[in-house]
Order: structure tokens, then C-alpha cells, then sequence
């Protein structure tokens, strides 16, 4: 997860994904690692540690999680399933899930329309123009 900008789609992602079991472990990607593939995220990797600890549904938090999913990274946190939103497109899921689609814990949950980082940061540059 980037969770920068911590906002309430990220909290509709934590508390779907909570639902699936009894202890919420999220991993947050390294500013490097997110910048490969999107903008380097605002919030540092500390704040952004924060805003997701901070979050009742999480009960431990990753710093500087892959992007490519391992069996070695599962077996080392003792993943029993490995969560992300609907909104990835199929190459990149499978690309950086593949192990977890092969073992058979990879699942899907649904992207919170109305709301995204990318929506926040414009909205903010808008509010500045006026």
C-alpha cells in the first residue's frame, strides 16, 4: 500500500480487507518503489507509517513492503492472504502477485469510486487557483 494522502477510501480498503481474518498486517511501499510506477508519494514514509497505524482496523504496519510478492516475503510474516484493490490493471496483478495467485491466497477487493489521491492533490491544486 502507498496510503499517501491518508483518506477515507483507504480506510474502506483497510476495513474490507480486515474483514477477512483476525490480524491486519499492511505493508508500505518504499517512495522509490512507488515512484517506478506512479509520482513519488507526498507524505514521507514515516507519516504515511502513521496515518495507516493510526487506523483501527490495522494491527501492525510493514515499512518498505515489495511490490512483487515472494513465498519467501509470505512465509517470513506468516501471510495466510494477501489483499489489494480491484483498481490494479490484470498485467501489473499478475505481474507483482503472482506467487499468492499461484498458492491460491490472492483476493480482490473493491476500489472506493469518488475518492483517490490523485482526486485529493487536484482538487487541492484547483482550491489554490481560485
Amino acid at each position: 500500500m502507498v496510503a499517501d494522502l491518508f483518506h477515507y477510501g483507504h480506510v474502506n480498503f483497510l476495513r474490507q480487507a480486515r474483514s477477512y481474518g483476525d490480524y491486519l498486517l499492511v505493508g508500505i511501499h518504499a517512495d522509490e518503489t512507488v515512484e517506478g510506477y506512479k509520482r513519488r508519494p507526498i507524505l514521507s514514509m514515516e507519516e504515511r507509517i502513521s496515518s495507516v497505524e493510526g487506523c483501527r482496523y490495522v494491527d501492525e504496519v510493514v515499512p518498505n513492503a515489495p511490490l512483487e510478492i515472494t513465498r519467501k516475503w509470505i512465509e517470513m510474516h506468516n501471510i495466510d492472504l494477501i489483499m489489494h484493490g480491484d483498481d490494479v490493471s490484470a498485467e501489473m496483478r499478475d505481474f507483482w502477485y503472482r506467487v499468492p495467485i499461484e498458492m491460491g491466497i490472492y483476493k480482490s477487493v473493491g476500489y472506493t469510486e469518488g475518492i483517490s489521491t490523485t482526486e485529493l492533490i487536484s482538487r487541492i491544486k484547483q482550491a489554490d487557483s481560485e
